[in-house]
């Protein structure tokens, strides 16, 4: 063996010493696996049998009439198949004669580059060998074509359209060659100098990761001690101060001697773990809060089983903001809250402010809405999964009463974003057999929440298929019915340039929908990273206008840039809104309710089965 292990170039090829695996060793890894691999064969086709053993022309997403109505209409227009045909080969062709003049020492342009943000193809190979070149530029331009071909025929409708982009999209990502052995450089060079121990140890992950998911392949889960709810993550000081069947209400100990008159309530979403917002101390928006002097409560929402599965919104809305806000009286004496909503907690946050606002609750100071939407009728790709036919074999399937695992959840939202949150595993755990790094956000979206069936099935259809939200009276909580035009409390809304979960153009509708005054911010990144965005990182931007015309694009135009978090920026306007009357700190049982348990409690630590 050569002492240099590393890559060499020379003429754009690489040179790579090979090391000679232990062939015993190699021989009882194989045999392992092997035992291991027959076992999840068998169980899988069991458990295939079982399920869909009955079931003819099986089609759980329900894309095949989509492709199938897709399909006819294309064959129909024989000229813009055509077209579509020498529009490929001509890409092919020029694609040929720049590569050969590549190969004869010219210099050249590509026919075609990858996005900026496409990390596919960020390994110096990809640009600097002949070979890889070429692969990369002759997939994206059958990706291209791909997706152009099916865009826009001619008589599909907008849903049938949008399933067949989508996934297709899905279809092209998967065959990126970045994800196989043989057309990822850095693979075939992690495959050369290890002698091919970086494939059998990613054979061992994704069998490992097929047992801890029990058969389904769960990406980027890290392992149950990677991180400890309450110590490394969620460890901001606080008590539980209330509690029912479905919530606990944390609330946070002071750390400024005096803080703002106002507490401050927080709703997160009842289908993740809170401690999004509370990861660790550098990026947890809840600790940076109670440093601005904020009295911070929180609902933290328990992962439901059998005894919760009959759960309804309206539950969900009466023991959960509404229990809140009369715990928080009780424990401060103070009636007027300022109240933030994440996500889908953003949503219930709005019904809850119409209901109070219907029965005359004047409790609520000002709303702060973070990625949220209330007008679903451009709910971005996850519309996909949420149509007529799914919701109705959803319905068949549930007909006892149940709870919808939360890992079915964070697997479609994986797939909005396929080679970020799937593809880039497969390459790192499976192809260069590395271990998932440590990351307090995977671990997060792995701590799963399952959801009751009457809840879930009451949201998908009210406010995503049915839009029912936005119309006065669409929807009744309680037996109150919900406008949200009643809602007069001022408004800070936080949305997400590049969101795929809640797309800020949608969330922008609920500036038109109240009675209050409302500020809209749009900040840089994703529905969870553009959120979780400290001061201290210096990053991203954020986009403020004092004006909230009709159109999101018009708003746009009129925007103000700047760098860094928008954190601060949401703080200045609360200020203001509050002035500058302060109290003492109000440690956690200070008032009439006595502590229960330390933060972050028992509900969010309890995991999905």
């Amino acid at each position: 063996m050569a002492e240099n292990s590393g890559p060499e170039r020379d003429g754009g090829r690489p040179t790579i010493d090979a090391q000679i695996p232990n062939p015993i060793a190699m021989g009882q890894a194989m045999a392992d696996i092997a035992a291991r691999s027959q076992r999840l064969v068998a169980e899988f086709l069991q458990r295939q049998a079982a399920q869909f053993g009955k079931a003819r022309n099986f089609d759980p997403l329900t894309v095949g009439n989509a492709f199938m109505e897709m399909t006819s209409r294309l064959m129909a227009d024989p000229a813009r198949l055509m077209q579509a045909q020498m529009s490929l080969w001509n890409d092919h062709l020029a694609l040929w004669q720049r590569a050969t003049q590549r190969w004869l020492g010219q210099e050249v342009e590509p026919v075609i580059e990858p996005a900026q943000d496409d990390r596919r193809f960020r390994d110096p190979a990809w640009d600097e060998n002949h070979i890889f070149d070429f692969i990369k530029q002759s997939y994206l331009l059958t990706a291209r074509w791909m997706q152009w071909t099916i865009r826009d025929v001619d008589g599909l409708d907008g849903e049938a359209a949008q399933k067949v982009e989508f996934y297709t999209r899905q279809f092209v990502d998967a065959l990126a060659p970045s994800n196989f052995v043989m057309t990822n450089p850095e693979v075939l060079r992690t495959t050369f100098e290890t002698g091919g121990e970086n494939l059998l140890r990613g054979l061992e992950n994704l069998l490992s990761d097929l047992e801890k998911g029990g058969g389904r392949l769960q990406f980027g889960k890290l392992p149950d001690d990677a991180f400890t709810v309450g110590r490394d993550l969620a460890a901001t000081p606080g008590k539980v101060i209330y509690q029912n069947d479905l919530m606990q209400l944390l609330q946070y100990a002071p750390s400024t001697t005096d803080v703002a008159r106002h507490p401050l309530l927080i709703v997160p979403p009842w289908v993740n773990k809170y401690y999004i917002l509370d990861l660790r101390p550098r990026n947890s928006f809840i600790k940076w809060a109670v440093d601005q002097g904020h009295t911070v409560f929180l609902t933290s929402w328990v992962n439901p089983d059998d005894p919760h599965s009959e759960a309804s919104f309206d539950d969900y809305l009466l023991r959960g903001p509404m229990a809140a806000l009369d715990a928080i009286e009780q424990a401060t004496g103070e009636r007027e809250v300022n109240v933030v909503g994440y996500s889908l907690g953003g949503t219930l946050l709005a019904i809850a402010l119409a209901y109070m606002a219907a029965k005359g609750d004047d409790r609520p100071k000002s709303a702060t809405y973070l990625a949220t939407m209330t007008d679903f009728a451009e709910p971005g790709e996850l519309g996909v999964f949420i149509d007529e036919e799914q919701l109705c074999r959803m319905r068949r399937a549930n007909t006892e009463p149940q709870s919808v695992n939360g890992s079915e959840v964070a697997a479609t939202f994986s797939m909005l974003r396929a080679n970020d949150l799937i593809w880039s595993f497969v390459v790192n755990n499976y192809l260069l057999g590395k271990d998932t790094f440590p990351l307090d956000l995977l671990h997060w979206n792995g701590d799963t929440m399952r959801v009751p069936t009457a809840m879930h099935s009451f949201y998908l259809r009210n406010l995503y298929q049915d839009n029912k939200l936005p119309q006065p009276g669409g929807i009744a909580v309680d037996g109150v019915p919900i406008d949200l035009g009643k809602i007069t409390v001022p408004g800070f809304m936080v949305s997400t340039k590049e969101d795929h979960i809640a797309p800020w153009k949608s969330t922008y509708a609920l500036t038109q929908m109240t009675g209050g005054k409302m500020r809209f911010c749009l900040g840089a990144s994703g529905h969870v990273t553009g959120i979780v965005n400290p001061p201290s990182d210096d990053k991203y931007c954020y986009w403020t206008s004092e004006k909230t015309p009709d159109d999101a694009d018009a708003w746009l135009l009129l925007a103000d840039k700047t760098d860094g978090s928008w954190w601060p920026e949401w703080q200045s306007w609360i200020s203001t809104l509050d002035g500058t009357a302060s109290v003492p700190a109000r440690p956690p049982g200070g008032g009439q309710l006595d502590p229960i348990e330390d933060a972050p409690g028992s509900y969010v630590k309890k995991r999905a089965a």
